[in-house]
């Protein structure tokens, strides 16, 4: 896409998507007790990194695009991952809560994430079908998470449905690459 000036930009959003759905299958694989949760650590650096920066940046190239739909949700999804990076740095150090109090405040902001979610969820209605499954499957992991901060059983379920969601993200990262460097449609829900 040209913009001002004759400067092309290339479709961040393989970049933001893949950035996405790795970071969220390595987290859920640890929630769904697929790997020990002492990889957390290991898991929320790269969150930081990859799911934060990474789709943060793809956020800021959709904005140059004129994309708001996807600078909206690139951005807002890699300050989340930024910000829960950085409250596991902060409770590993003992500055955060970890407390029964703790839960109810991080279930009600996973909730208020399912909330924005849906939103966005709503928005796709008008996108591609992989974007609807993307939202959709979302929206769902962050009221499963929210309740899972009460039940384990729930929290289990949650990340194998966060690992549904995450394959959805790849693939249609990987489709939409696939399609634009083949210049024809091979893959289909992009």
């Amino acid at each position: 896409m040209a913009l001002d000036g004759g400067e092309k930009i290339a479709n961040p959003a393989p970049l933001g998507l893949f950035a996405f759905g790795i970071t969220t299958l390595l987290l859920n694989l640890v929630n769904s007790g697929a790997v020990e949760s002492e990889t957390i650590s290991l898991v929320l650096g790269y969150g930081m990194m990859f799911g934060g920066i990474a789709q943060f940046c793809a956020g800021m190239w959709e904005f140059k695009k004129g994309n708001t739909f996807g600078a909206t949700a690139f951005s807002s999804f890699g300050a989340f991952w930024m910000g829960l990076a950085l409250w596991h740095i902060l409770a590993d150090a003992d500055i955060g809560e970890s407390s029964e109090a703790f839960k109810g405040g991080f279930a009600a902001f996973l909730g208020v994430w399912g909330i924005f979610t849906g939103l966005m969820f709503i928005i796709t209605l008008k996108l591609s079908k992989g974007l609807q499954a993307i939202f959709l499957t979302l929206t769902v992991l962050f009221f499963l998470l929210a309740a899972g901060q009460y039940n384990e059983t729930i929290h289990t379920i949650a990340g194998y449905e966060g690992i549904l969601c995450a394959f959805i993200a790849i693939y249609v990262a990987w489709a939409t690459l696939l399609n634009e460097v083949y210049e024809r449609p091979i893959l289909p829900w992009v």
